[in-house]
């Protein structure tokens, strides 16, 4: 029997690890939310600084999006990244 891809940890990416990879989440702007994805991500990229964080606001200034550049290890750290995102409440979509 095969595991299907969503419960395989090791299932089929294109990517080979390590990487370089950008995590992108977008949410309203607050004087908080770069704060909050910074935090959310180096929980699982403890050596992420704020060197490798950058924003920018929407054309409105009313959202604003925040790319994390890190080098990513394994698909799981990287759905564990997104998962803490989307449950966060505050990102509104993450890329």
């Amino acid at each position: 029997m095969t595991d299907s891809p969503d419960n395989n940890p090791e299932r089929d990416t294109l990517l080979e690890f390590p990487c370089d990879f950008p995590i992108k989440a977008f949410g309203k702007k607050d004087a908080d939310f770069e704060n909050r994805v910074f935090e959310l991500v180096r929980a699982h990229v403890p050596e992420l600084t704020r060197d490798n964080v950058s924003a920018r606001e929407s054309s409105g200034g009313k959202y604003v999006a925040v790319t994390a550049q890190i080098v990513a290890h394994s698909q799981a750290q990287l759905d564990a990244i997104y998962g803490d995102l989307t449950r966060s409440g505050a990102v509104l979509m993450s890329l």
